[in-house]
């Protein structure tokens, strides 16, 4: 068999050569730690080079995706119903009998007319827009009683972030119930039914870097439109 000889020892590197591979590796490294992985990974860009080659709005939209995922779970534990046990119902009360009583000769009805009921007011109907700027977040409610009916579709320009949600009027910062929720979405349809007196709608996040315009039209019973 055959063994290949050992190198001598000029041909091995010296150690200014290891030395000097090493430093330029770890250079390199530092390089790209600082021009690639901070601002993609974490939004920080000493150098600005992240920046310019789009990588740190890249962090931004993670950071703000997971600030809003926590937000989203903090706030569905809140808005969860409770259910309260209802009073059972009382017994009814016994009926006393009551002795036989006479019947007295008829007496001639006269017809009274009933009032009539009052039409119910016509369904309303709007049409209310807004530009969203990148990274910008508004909202449009409708104030709205009880039970009341909303029938509504909205498009926007571009992809966006949504909550439809609504509120009491005395309510307390953060204490909202949500009925319907959507990421990176260019439009929604349906009916809203309120299930409290108060302000009810919609909620939406430009995560884009370009200025997106929002068109919602409402049909139904509602008091007014709040932007």
């Amino acid at each position: 068999m055959f063994n290949s000889p050992l190198p001598s020892a000029s041909e091995l590197p010296s150690s200014r050569q290891l030395v000097r591979s090493t430093a330029i590796a770890f250079a390199v490294a530092m390089g790209l730690l600082v021009t690639v992985v901070m601002p993609s990974e974490y939004a920080v860009d000493p150098t600005g080079l992240g920046r310019a080659m789009g990588l740190t709005q890249m962090g931004e939209i993670k950071i703000s995706l997971a600030q809003e995922a926590l937000a989203d779970e903090a706030a569905a534990k809140n808005s969860a119903p409770v259910v309260s046990a209802s009073a059972p119902a009382p017994a009814p009360a016994a009926i006393p009998a009551t002795p036989p009583v006479s019947v007295p000769a008829p007496v001639q009805q006269v017809a009274i007319a009933k009032p009539e009921k009052p039409a119910a007011p016509a369904a309303k109907s709007d049409e209310v827009s807004l530009t969203l700027k990148p990274g910008e977040g508004r909202e449009i409610k409708l104030e709205m009683r009880k039970g009341s009916i909303v029938n509504y579709e909205w498009s926007a320009s571009g992809p966006v972030n949504h909550d439809t949600h609504g509120e009491t009027y005395d309510a307390a910062q953060g204490d909202f119930h949500s009925y319907s929720k959507g990421r990176q979405v260019k439009g929604d349809k349906g009916e809203l039914t309120a299930l409290f007196d108060g302000t009810h709608g919609w909620f939406w996040r430009n995560r884009t870097s370009d200025n997106v315009t929002i068109v919602l039209n409402t049909t139904g019973d509602y008091l007014a439109v709040k932007k």
